[in-house]
């Protein structure tokens, strides 16, 4: 394989991120047919499409890689801008990661305002489960996941545990659990999901019944408004401890025990920056509160 350019790199980064050759040229501030001889140069250089003739365009596996090269090439050449020019007066370096709902509501943005105070920093929201999506396809140099086994091209580490609780009002458990959660409630009771690839209440109740049940559902994606429409008595659902540690007196929980453990982990890119490294730095020592014994859960 020869030399990948760079030009031709981020010349398929653009087209991915605009998806298509003539955004990816306004992007770029040259003509559709330069981004397409570009284009042509790097499958050449590669061996192999990097690129799929389809709408909406799509990266191959190769250009999946070529296009983190590209992110990961801009984010090392800001570095070196910062370290030559030695100024403050310089646009800040973008770092752009992957939080799931739940952190980023209780402790991840605490944890950004000192380094926010000389970068940009772009969070992108995803569950857990599907964040590595968005680290594999280049759009976010790091991401908050499940998923212990690090990307190609990426380090691991292990953030602790998210513990949550499955909680209701005093009142809708009188109702719907006066003799327990039992299964036949659980199939019946309305349940409050974050949206459809929300797993985690879907989680408890095969664990609490060793079946597959379908209960009413309300989705409600937004993490403040999620706890709102349970402590309203909208349904059940499963809150952070982290949370319920904030105001727990007007939840209860279903019933004794229940709990699901969600394992987090901090993938970045391993060839990133040091602007990188003080993003994920700074996550990590945040991540403390997951590795000790929450408080306040009901």
């Amino acid at each position: 394989m020869k030399r990948i350019d760079p030009a031709q790199a981020h010349a398929l980064a653009a087209i991915v991120s605009g998806g298509s050759f003539e955004a990816a040229a306004a992007a770029l501030s040259v003509t559709p047919s330069a981004v397409s001889q570009r284009i042509r140069a790097l499958e050449v250089a590669v061996g192999r499409p990097v690129i799929t003739r389809s709408r909406p365009l799509l990266p191959t596996e190769a250009g999946l890689a070529i296009v983190r090269f590209a992110r990961q090439f801009d984010l090392l050449s800001a570095d070196l801008a910062s370290e030559l020019e030695a100024s403050d007066d310089g646009p800040r370096q973008r770092i752009t990661i992957v939080v799931n709902g739940d952190s980023l509501h209780t402790w991840v943005l605490p944890a950004l305002v000192p380094v926010a105070e000389s970068l940009q920093i772009e969070m992108l929201r995803e569950d857990q489960e599907y964040s590595l999506e968005l680290l594999r396809s280049g759009a976010a140099a790091a991401a908050i996941t499940s998923v212990n086994a690090p990307m190609p091209g990426c380090s691991s580490h292990a953030l602790g545990i998210m513990r949550y609780i499955p909680v209701c009002t005093r009142e809708f458990r009188q109702t719907w659990f006066r003799d327990g959660a039992t299964a036949e409630q659980l199939a019946l009771a309305p349940v409050i999901v974050f949206d459809r690839k929300d797993d985690l209440q879907d989680q408890y109740l095969r664990s609490r019944t060793r079946r597959v049940l379908d209960p009413p559902r309300h989705y409600v994606p937004a993490a403040q408004e999620f706890k709102d429409a349970i402590r309203l008595g909208m349904g059940w659902g499963l809150v952070s401890e982290l949370e319920l540690g904030e105001d727990p007196q007007d939840l209860v929980p279903l019933s004794p025990g229940g709990p699901v453990d969600v394992r987090l982990y901090w993938q970045q890119w391993r060839h990133g920056s040091t602007a990188l490294a003080t993003v994920g730095e700074a996550v990590r020592q945040a991540a403390a509160v997951l590795r000790r014994p929450a408080t306040g859960a009901p």
